[in-house]
């Protein structure tokens, strides 16, 4: 059985689609920081597409590891020559297999960070892309930069060996405005609300900490488009190498699985130009606005509503817990009854399909996404995709009962086991904080939402307070099962 590698490409069964360009011609004009499942399932597969139409070569990828750990991706993308194969699941079970030749090459810039200033300082370089998680903003709960961070002060005291994505980007700018080359676009793909915004207040803050004239010319100068983005993609496990391996003859270290459906929508505002992303399926738009939080109100969101409660009930997987007719019940409620009324028209999209077409991806046995991994690291997630929800709600009036039952299920998550007793494992950066606000609630039930760093003034509301009051002593005394039963019923 062939080992993944620039090597065996030819030699890969027919049932495995290969790059059809020559490689060789790809020259690096985007770096990518956070090189993980995501961005190798949707941002490079759509260059990958460009490529394989005879397009773009001088837009290939060169990938960077900001984090010690991203050592094991380095040694898997070296070993593969930056291949890895893309798994796609359908509902019906079926499998497709490909190749993804987009990334040319990868540097760890805890190994060498020069090295990873001086690839982006290049002027070939027009594009630096991000997938750094929601929490890699290092955005306060109150919009500002937070320049306490023990990281950010490592960088700003030693600005010429960055550590962190802030440092190594603002020091690459700085040389570029130096030597007179065009400052590239910075592209988060991360799923944060105004993402582009979000970016440009992180990075021009960083930099105005260091010097404020090249904070004001990074905010001024450098291009930060907004973007959204969507492929469920499920982290890769052995089970899946073994799959791939036997159904398509094939040893890949890190193949990428995810599902069918794939959607990014971007605008279109480039400093330094750009490939013809719309070639390749992207949707090129003035504002992303809409879109995005259709998204981040509905999928995302709605992750979140399946996720706590369920693991509470005992579900491993998403789709077991979408099949599960109470809590389908609960995930319809919400997209209908909670999400959908904060959200502006979207253009050219029908808000009941995307709903029900969430639904049906949330229920597909073939993506095996875990609960486990959208509950991890919480408190970056549900300030962005469930909170601005159960806020507008308030403001207007409207139906609040579902997001705050999921509050009440991730409140009672943290005491560690699940309805029936079983461990549940709590993976969040801020987890000794929200272990320790947990703790009180025996004697305050509002002490876990008073946390401002993640719920602002949001327990200063007299109506939620009432509910969350009610939802939290019903999760904890009635099980998450009796309290979905009694918000799907409006008791």
């Amino acid at each position: 059985m062939p080992r993944l590698d620039a090597a065996t490409l030819t030699s890969l069964p027919p049932s495995v689609v290969t790059p059809s360009y020559d490689r060789s011609r790809v020259r690096t004009g985007i770096v990518h920081l956070g090189v993980g499942g995501f961005h190798r399932s949707h941002q490079a597969m759509y260059l990958d597409r460009l490529l394989g139409q005879g397009t773009a070569f001088d837009w290939g990828i060169c990938g960077v590891g900001v984090l010690p750990a991203d050592a094991r991706m380095r040694d898997v993308l070296a070993a593969q020559d930056c291949l890895w194969t893309l798994l796609v699941r359908h509902p019906d079970g079926s499998l497709d297999a490909r190749v993804i030749g987009s990334m040319v090459e990868y540097l760890l810039a805890p190994d060498d960070p020069e090295a990873v200033v001086e690839k982006m300082a290049d002027p070939a370089v027009r594009i630096v892309s991000l997938t750094v998680t929601e929490g890699g903003y290092n955005i306060t709960a109150d919009g500002a930069f937070d320049a306490a961070a023990p990281a950010i002060v490592a960088d700003l005291g030693e600005p010429e060996r960055p550590r962190t994505s802030f440092g190594l980007v603002t020091e690459a700018l700085r040389r570029r405005r130096e030597r007179g080359v065009v400052p590239f676009t910075v592209m988060s793909c991360d799923n944060v609300p105004g993402n582009g915004g979000v970016a440009r207040r992180s990075f021009a803050g960083f930099a105005g900490l260091r010097d404020p004239e090249l904070g004001e010319w990074m905010a001024a100068e450098v291009a930060f488009p907004d973007s959204m983005v969507d492929r469920i993609t499920p982290a890769t496990t052995d089970d899946d190498r073994a799959e791939l391996a036997r159904h398509f003859g094939v040893e890949d270290d890190w193949p990428v699985v995810c599902e069918p459906f794939t959607q990014w929508v971007l605008e279109d505002t480039f400093g330094a130009g750009r490939p013809p992303l719309e070639d390749a399926g992207v949707q090129l738009v003035d504002d992303v606005g809409p879109y995005e939080l259709m998204k981040l109100r509905l999928l995302n969101a709605g992750h979140q509503v399946l996720g706590h409660l369920g693991r509470l009930a005992g579900h491993t997987y998403v789709h077991e817990a979408c099949q599960d007719p109470l809590f389908r019940r609960l995930l319809r409620g919400y997209l209908q009854d909670e999400g959908t009324p904060t959200l502006q028209p979207v253009p050219g999209i029908n808000l009941h399909r995307y709903r029900s077409d969430v639904i049906d991806r949330f229920a597909s046995p073939a993506v095996r996404d875990t609960l486990d991994r959208i509950c991890t690291d919480a408190s970056d997630r549900i300030p962005k995709f469930l909170l601005p929800v159960l806020r507008a709600n308030l403001a207007s009036g409207g139906e609040i009962r579902r997001s705050v039952a999921v509050l009440a299920g991730w409140a009672h998550s943290l005491t560690g086991t699940d309805d029936a007793g079983r461990p549940v494992d709590v993976v969040d950066a801020r987890r000794d904080a929200l272990l320790a606000a947990a703790r009180r609630q025996d004697d305050d039930p509002l002490a876990f939402v008073r946390d401002r760093d993640v719920f602002g003034d949001l327990a200063d509301d007299p109506r939620f307070a009432g509910e969350y009051r009610a939802a939290l002593q019903s999760v904890r005394t009635r099980g998450a099962r009796a309290t979905v039963e009694a918000v799907v019923r409006g008791r």
